[in-house]
């Protein structure tokens, strides 16, 4: 039974996640439009750029999806259907054995998906494997200093309460998601990977006060909880309670409270990069 025409446009409406967004449309400025060729998107979380591309390479290309979550298959086959793209395919699996062949892929993206990967450099070994010898790779990711503004606050307020192991794991964290631009350079160099351009780029979060901030659906969905789990459980409220206070005090001060998102989008080739 096909889809009702309000359940096509409930689907399709606001469906692009504001975080993705700046990375994505960057990356999508930097792919090099080619007809006749697969391309991968690796680790298609809600369906961008996958869908995007698909719809914008055109019939001649199929557009492979791969993400390990089966709710990320489920909601990307049910946009697939719901906007009639045909040429795009969404398959569960991880970027560390991505399940193609040898030379399969004219392109292959990620728009802030490697960040995740337990194993980038596995991850960039089977990209080359998989990407055929004229192939063209756009990764974005973003960079230590994002949110760098909360991070201060965090520390400078676990500094007060004494808690210097808590600091520690703090900038664990931070390194473990978010690599430096010249550390990244060299993992995709190692891969066997040329570079084109190294674009750094970001975009600003806005929020009226902390508790704005600490209470908006994508801190709560995609950062929080990672940030109570540096502190042990006793002393979780008490740390947040001076962070949202510190917050609040900076917004009052400035007539606003700024989050910052740097990011870096690289343009890769397999073989010797194009001329100036």
């Amino acid at each position: 039974m096909g889809m009702t025409s309000e359940e096509i446009h409930m689907t399709n409406y606001d469906d692009l996640p504001l975080w993705s967004a700046p990375f994505g449309l960057t990356l999508l400025d930097t792919v090099r439009m080619k007809t006749h060729i697969n391309v991968l998107d690796l680790g298609s979380g809600s369906g961008f750029p996958m869908l995007e591309l698909a719809e914008r390479m055109g019939k001649t290309c199929m557009v492979y999806g791969l993400d390990p979550s089966e709710e990320a298959i489920k909601m990307i086959t049910s946009k697939k259907r719901s906007k009639g793209i045909e040429f795009a395919k969404i398959v569960k699996g991880i970027a560390e054995e991505i399940p193609f062949p040898d030379e399969y892929f004219g392109l292959i993206v990620s728009n802030n998906g490697l960040n995740n990967v337990k194993d980038q450099v596995a991850a960039l070994a089977e990209c080359f494997r998989v990407a055929d010898e004229e192939a063209q790779m756009v990764l974005t990711m973003n960079l230590p200093h994002t949110m760098i503004e909360f991070y201060k606050i965090f520390e400078e307020t676990l500094h007060d309460l004494g808690m210097t192991h808590e600091i520690t794991l703090m900038h664990k964290h931070i390194d473990l998601k978010r690599k430096p631009v010249d550390y990244l350079k060299e993992l995709i160099l190692h891969a066997g990977f040329a570079i084109n351009t190294i674009n750094v780029d970001g975009f600003r979060l806005r929020y009226n006060d902390g508790s704005a901030f600490l209470n908006h659906h994508l801190i709560r969905s995609a950062f929080l909880d990672s940030w109570k789990e540096i502190i042990q459980p006793p002393m979780v409220d008490p740390v947040f309670e001076r962070i949202e206070q510190r917050l609040n005090q900076i917004a009052t001060e400035r007539g606003e409270l700024i989050m910052s998102i740097p990011f870096v989008c690289f343009d890769c080739v397999k073989n010797k990069p194009l001329q100036p």
